[in-house]
């Protein structure tokens, strides 16, 4: 069934303004990611038995309780460390009934940052607002912790029911079952830019 347009989404421009690639109005202030089926393949409410625990210093992955594997999608620390290294504000906003466990995760999952050094993944996020309940509640506190205004913020996730957020004027792109790629990545920044009347050449 194909997907209603969400109320308050604002209408695309018909005139875009071209700008380079390094332009900071060619990138949100914000990039958001939800957690499950968006950065790693599982819920960690429901596949993860803790404890979690990471061998040695080995990258992007753990293993609980039973063996289940804790890894991002192979291009996600790459993405990661890209909007970090350009100052963008990185947000968590996860609807999950195991805040603690996900939080832990993060602490203990290392990935390669630009310089090849492993870095522990929850460094990456300035904000996490990860807990029970409607996304437009994680979005609300976002806004309220940072001052960003909604239409500076790109949203990753994998179901369609938290495309409520764009009522507040947050862009949503839809993650596949295949998870976050920087194809699906540089989906979302057209999108985002193609809103913003923005288009990026060079």
């Amino acid at each position: 069934m194909p997907r209603r347009r969400a109320q308050g989404q604002s209408p695309e421009p018909v005139d875009l303004r071209v700008v380079s690639k390094d332009d900071p109005e060619a990138w949100p202030l914000l990039v958001a990611f939800d957690l499950d089926y968006t950065l790693w393949d599982l819920w960690i409410d429901t596949h993860i038995t803790p404890p979690v625990k990471r061998q040695g210093s080995e990258l992007n992955r753990l293993v609980d309780r039973r063996g289940q594997p804790i890894e991002f999608y192979r291009e996600v620390p790459s993405i990661l460390a890209e909007l970090k290294r350009r100052t963008i504000h990185i947000a968590a906003c996860s609807r999950t009934s195991a805040p603690d466990l996900a939080r832990e995760a993060l602490g203990l999952l290392l990935v390669p940052d630009d310089g090849g050094e492993p870095t522990r993944a929850v460094t990456y996020f300035n904000t996490m607002e990860i807990y029970p309940g409607s996304k437009l509640k994680h979005f609300e506190k976002v806004h309220r912790k940072t001052g960003i205004p909604y239409d500076q913020m790109l949203f990753f996730d994998d179901e369609h029911r938290n495309f409520e957020v764009e009522a507040l004027g947050v862009t949503m792109q839809l993650v596949p079952s295949s998870g976050t790629d920087r194809r699906l990545y540089e989906a979302g920044l057209k999108l985002w830019r193609k809103r913003r009347g923005i288009k990026v050449e060079g």
